[in-house]
């Protein structure tokens, strides 16, 4: 008899690490500390206390090494190869003031210095045509630039390179092995746009060698292998991740949307807003049947030209640090005390965090911290908070209020940051609420949004992890193709080669018969931004739709031009057995504890999750306690365990 696989999700966090494992059948769960100077020396440690020596585990890996790596500027020293003229797009970019009132506007200095840029004589024309061919004493010259700069990793984007890669794979042939991590822009990014191509490969360059030792690393421990979690929220293989490792740095709130969209949809919401809140930060999407994508994002004031879930995320995590500022009002991150020391109520660390400021408000219980196991002081957390008190001249359960007011202020605006601002009326979605903080602000967030259901998961701080180890094997693909008004016949043909590529990329990773997901990028011509839409029968009508929706007309008599096909194969997701229900619960709250509301302090009943009884609805406030997480009900809140185990809050009507 064939043994069952055993498969572990792992979603790497600023303060803790999660587990999500199928052993024998079986579902096992686990949070350990995140170990940021190693983060694979959590991962080990949690795989070894998870799974221990059950079979050979296979790694589904949400991870944040790429993303630090940017945002800490910790990566590879790279050297830049780009047609000779150019060396400069990458710090000329688009012009863009991203402050607009700045007297004195800052742009991140660029990933590869000016000494580290070499122009290269070729030249390939917008419809493919060479101008000027890379010859050998150009190669030799390139070769020689990338010796005396010392170069650890290469990016290599030629003009037009899109359209004719030849010369990209002649010099990217000449510089393999030579142990430099290599990315030719053409295979990362098929599209047009010179200075996003050219951002996304470099950004690929400097992430790339990181991610790659990293996974090396993790490798020895994980005999089963290792697929990590992309921004778009499929996986790919950990030999594609480190050579494309750009398609990694949203790879944990990606999870995270993916877990709260099948989580919701067994529940029976189809329109939700993600709201993810861990140690860090709080990650916003959303679903409105289907996850929200992007194809271009910027993160760390770097444009990046890679499918993504549309995240929008604000610095306001368990763990974020508040502060007096300089003209003494009370901020509450972006900084954070993250693993080590962490809150102070863990006994490390001494700055005042949000999870302090909950702890002291009583909406978290200290002996119910990871069902136990974590023991926290609620005099330490108090400590903290009256630093900030004195200097405020408020007690220091208003300044702990205080902070959480903060938090949620900045949280509802991201949140009309996805809904109001793009037009979609936040009123009519569910919002769900996950990570190890979510539950704890969602209904109070909600109120101030109108939102009248909120949904907490199962498990809601290990969310994200259980996203990764249920998720699909996806590879996108797209090409730049520019022709006004083509045929369905034309764009059927131009689809071809995709599709092949496609079939034999998941081919190699173990997928037989992916799915494909056919989309144009369509703009009217002359335009300077496109609309997607799939690809089917009344493409046409659909664009013409969907603008008059996004921007409030269309013209029906006016060219279209298809700028862009795109491309994404997906399939070989993980099934999960569902989880034991308690057949019969209690109704009994397990004790009653004083809680600070907005609305002033109440005696509140605490319940423990894993013991309430379904379908029972109940009248807030109350406080539900489980492993991963804490769900506070305000009081004008109802709730209720539903059939899939998940807790539904409803506002009452007024």
């Amino acid at each position: 008899m064939k043994p069952s696989p055993v498969l572990v999700g792992v979603d790497t966090g600023g303060t803790f690490t999660d587990l999500v494992a199928l052993v024998g059948g079986e579902l096992r769960v686990l949070k350990v500390p995140s170990t940021p100077r190693d983060p694979a020396a959590a991962v080990r440690a949690g795989l070894t206390a998870l799974v221990g020596g059950a079979g050979r585990p296979r790694l589904h890996y949400g991870s944040t090494v790429a993303t630090n790596a940017l945002l800490e500027r910790r990566g590879a020293r790279v050297v830049l190869l780009t047609t000779e003229g150019f060396e400069d797009v990458l710090e000329i970019g688009r012009q863009v003031r991203p402050e607009l009132y700045a007297l004195e506007p800052f742009l991140p200095p660029p990933l590869v210095p000016r000494a580290r840029r070499h122009g290269v004589r070729e030249r390939i024309l917008a419809d493919g045509r060479t101008e000027i061919s890379l010859g050998t004493r150009a190669i030799r010259r390139a070769m020689a630039a990338v010796a005396r700069d010392r170069a650890e990793a290469v990016a290599i984007c030629f003009l037009h390179s899109y359209a004719a890669p030849q010369h990209e794979r002649r010099l990217g042939r000449t510089l393999a092995g030579r142990g430099l991590h290599v990315t030719l822009s053409h295979r990362l990014v098929r599209e047009y746009r010179e200075y996003e191509r050219l951002s996304t490969t470099v950004v690929n360059a400097f992430v790339g060698p990181v991610m790659a030792r990293h996974l090396r690393a993790l490798m020895d421990g994980v005999p089963g292998g290792i697929r990590v979690m992309q921004s778009s929220g499929g996986l790919m293989e950990a030999r594609a991740a480190a050579t494309e490792a750009v398609r990694t740095v949203l790879s944990g709130p990606a999870g995270g949307v993916s877990g709260a969209a099948e989580r919701a949809r067994r529940g029976g919401f189809h329109r939700i807003i993600t709201l993810d809140m861990g140690g860090t930060s709080t990650d916003v999407s959303v679903v409105d049947g289907i996850p929200a994508y992007r194809t271009d994002t910027m993160l760390a004031g770097l444009p990046l030209r890679v499918p993504s879930m549309d995240i929008h995320t604000v610095g306001a995590g368990g763990g974020s640090l508040a502060r007096i500022d300089a003209g003494g009002a009370l901020r509450v991150g972006p900084e954070s005390a993250g693993a080590d020391p962490g809150p102070a109520c863990f006994g490390r660390g001494t700055a005042a965090t949000l999870t302090d400021a909950n702890l002291v408000l009583g909406r978290l219980v200290e002996t119910e911290f990871l069902g136990g196991d974590l023991r926290v002081d609620p005099a330490g957390a108090a400590r903290a908070i009256a630093a900030l008190a004195r200097r405020l001249g408020r007690s220091v359960e208003a300044t702990a209020a205080g902070m959480v007011a903060v938090a949620n202020a900045a949280m509802e605006r991201a949140v009309r940051v996805i809904t109001v601002e793009r037009g979609r009326d936040p009123r009519g979605f569910t919002l769900v609420a996950f990570g190890g903080a979510g539950a704890l602000h969602a209904a109070e967030l909600a109120t101030s949004l109108g939102i009248r259901r909120v949904y907490v998961p199962p498990q809601p701080g290990l969310l994200s992890a259980w996203g990764v180890l249920t998720a699909e094997m996806v590879r996108d693909f797209s090409r730049t193709l520019r022709l006004l008004t083509p045929s369905d016949r034309v764009l059927a043909a131009a689809f071809q080669a995709l599709d092949a590529s496609a079939r034999r990329a998941l081919a190699r990773e173990g997928v037989r018969r992916p799915l494909l997901e056919r989309t144009l990028e369509v703009r009217y011509a002359g335009q300077g931004y496109e609309v997607q839409v799939p690809f089917r029968r009344g493409w046409m009508r659909t664009f013409h739709r969907l603008h008059a929706q996004l921007f409030g007309h269309a013209d029906r008599g006016r060219a279209l031009e298809v700028v862009t096909l795109r491309l994404r194969a997906r399939g070989g997701g993980s099934r999960l057995p569902a989880e034991p229900l308690p057949r019969s619960g209690r109704s009994a709250p397990s004790t009653m504890r004083r809680v600070r509301f907005a609305q002033g302090a109440r005696l509140t009943p605490v319940y423990r999750r894993h013991e309430l009884q379904i379908g029972r609805r109940v009248r807030g406030p109350a406080v539900v306690c489980e492993y991963s997480a804490t769900t506070l009900v305000p009081p004008g809140w109802w709730w209720r365990v539903d059939r899939v185990g998940g807790v539904v809050l409803e506002a009452s009507r007024a």
